[in-house]
C-alpha cells in the first residue's frame, strides 16, 4: 500500500497506481489475479476476510476499492457486465414502487425498465431530465428513484445534476447516474450528491474492447450494504481475470481521455462543417444544448458524439465505405468504431419512441479512438464522398429508366 502519510491528490496518479503495494508479501506491482473460490479457515470461527469468490475476492477486491476512490464513494462492486450492474442497482426497488429515467439512454437500459421491471411491479416514467420541472412534475408518492444519463446515450443530451439532486434529496428519493461516457476522470457524480454511480466498464475504463465488465458505487453506507446484499445473492459478480484487465486497463484511463476528446472535437468541427451533415450532437460544440451546465459539472467533454446525415439513403453506403473506421457495437475502446443506434443499440425501443428523442433513421453514433485525427476525418470524407456518389448515381439510373 502507499504510504498512509502520503497523499495522492491527482487522480491521474490514482489511475496509475491501481493495485500497486497491495500484497505486501511479494511487493507486486501489478495486482495479483486470486483464482481460488474458495478459502480456508485458520480456525472454527475464524476467517482470513476471504471464504467465497461470489462473496469476496482479493483480486475483485482490489479493483471494488480503486473505483470507489476514484468516484468518491464509499464501496465499489464490479459485475459481469453494465447491464447487470444496472439490475443490481435497480433490486434496490421493489413492488409498487415508481422510478423517473432519462428519455434518451441506452437501448438496453430501455429494454430492462420497460419489460422486466414491470414483472416485479416497478413502474417507470420516462423525461428529459434536463428539464427538471419536467422530473419535479413526474414525481409520485410512489417514487423511489431517479435514473440520469448525462450525456445521454446516442443525443448527448445534458442533464443539470446539481439540479436534479436538490430535488430528489428534498423528496427523499435515490439518484443514480450512468457515468459511462465520462467516466471518473472527466465527470464525478457523487461528489455532487448523486447516491449511486454506474458504468459499464466494458467501455472507456476497460479501454481495448476486451473486457465485459460493469461497476457500481455508492456514496453512503446504508446504500452500499443494500448493494452488497444484492450482488452477493445474486452472484453476477466479475471474475478475477477480467477484473484484472479492466485495472490495467483503468491505468491508462487519464491519457486514453485526453486523446479520444481531443479527437472527438476536431472531427465534431469537421462535420459540423460538412455539407452532406444536417445536425451534429457533441457537448464540446458551441452551441450544443446544456454546454454550459455540462461544463459546470464535468472537466470534459468526452470522446463521444453523434451526427445526422441529410438523407437516410446515405447511411447504408456511408458504413460500407469506411475503411478504418469499424461499423461495430460498443464503444470507449482505442479503435474508432461507429454504430447505427436505430438497427443496433436501441433498435428495442419502439420507433415513435425513439423518433421522437432524436434517435432517428439518419442518426449514427460515433465512438472517437485515439487514432490520429486527421486519418479518422479522412476516412470519413471519403466514405461520405463514395456515399454521395452512388447515391447520386442510383437516382440518375433512376431518372433515366
Amino acid at each position: 500500500m502507499i504510504e498512509e502519510d502520503f497523499k495522492m491528490t491527482h487522480i491521474e496518479t490514482k489511475f496509475a497506481q491501481i493495485g500497486n503495494r497491495r500484497d505486501p508479501q511479494t511487493g507486486s506491482v501489478s495486482s495479483p489475479i486470486y483464482l481460488s473460490t474458495t478459502y480456508s479457515h485458520p480456525q472454527l470461527g475464524v476467517s482470513t476476510g476471504f471464504d467465497y469468490t461470489r462473496t469476496k475476492n482479493p483480486t475483485r477486491q482490489t479493483l471494488e476499492d480503486a473505483i470507489a476512490e476514484l468516484e468518491g464513494g464509499v464501496r465499489g462492486f464490479a459485475y459481469a457486465s453494465g447491464m447487470a450492474a444496472i439490475a443490481g442497482v435497480f433490486g434496490l426497488f421493489g413492488q409498487g414502487d415508481h422510478l423517473i429515467v432519462s428519455h434518451d439512454l441506452y437501448g438496453g437500459t430501455y429494454r430492462l425498465i420497460e419489460q422486466i421491471l414491470p414483472k416485479q411491479g416497478i413502474s417507470a416514467t420516462f423525461v428529459d431530465t434536463g428539464e427538471v420541472q419536467a422530473v419535479e412534475q413526474a414525481l409520485q408518492p410512489n417514487t423511489k428513484g431517479i435514473f440520469v444519463e448525462t450525456p445521454t446515450n446516442p443525443t448527448m443530451r445534458i442533464t443539470d445534476l446539481s439540479a436534479i439532486i436538490e430535488v430528489a434529496q428534498r423528496h427523499n428519493v435515490l439518484t443514480i447516474v450512468d457515468n459511462t461516457f465520462m467516466t471518473p476522470y472527466l465527470q464525478r457524480p457523487l461528489t455532487l450528491g448523486a447516491d449511486i454511480v454506474v458504468h459499464s466498464a466494458t467501455k472507456y475504463l476497460g479501454g481495448h474492447n476486451d473486457v465485459l465488465a460493469g461497476l457500481v458505487v455508492a456514496r453512503e453506507t446504508e446504500v452500499a450494504d443494500r448493494i452488497y446484499f444484492l450482488q452477493n445473492s445474486i452472484g453476477a459478480t466479475l471474475g478475477p481475470q477480467d477484473c484484472w484487465l479492466l485495472m490495467r486497463g483503468i491505468k491508462t484511463l487519464a491519457l486514453r481521455m485526453d486523446r479520444h476528446q481531443e479527437n472527438a472535437l476536431l472531427v465534431a468541427e469537421w462535420l459540423a462543417e460538412h455539407p452532406a451533415i444536417s445536425t451534429v450532437y457533441f457537448p464540446g460544440l458551441f452551441g450544443h444544448e446544456g454546454r454550459d451546465i455540462h461544463l459546470s459539472q464535468a472537466r470534459g467533454y468526452g470522446g463521444m458524439l453523434s451526427f445526422e446525415v441529410e438523407s437516410e439513403a446515405l447511411v447504408e453506403p456511408l458504413l460500407r465505405h469506411l475503411k478504418l473506421i469499424t461499423f461495430a457495437e460498443s464503444l470507449g475502446g482505442v479503435e474508432s468504431l461507429i454504430t447505427y443506434p436505430a438497427r443496433q443499440t436501441h433498435f428495442d425501443i419502439p420507433e415513435e419512441i425513439r423518433v421522437s428523442v432524436g434517435v432517428t433513421n439518419s442518426l449514427l453514433r460515433l465512438s472517437v479512438g485515439i487514432e490520429h485525427h486527421s486519418d479518422l476525418i479522412d476516412d470519413l470524407a471519403q466514405a461520405l464522398a463514395a456515399a454521395e456518389k452512388e447515391i447520386g448515381a442510383k437516382g440518375a439510373q433512376a431518372r433515366h429508366d
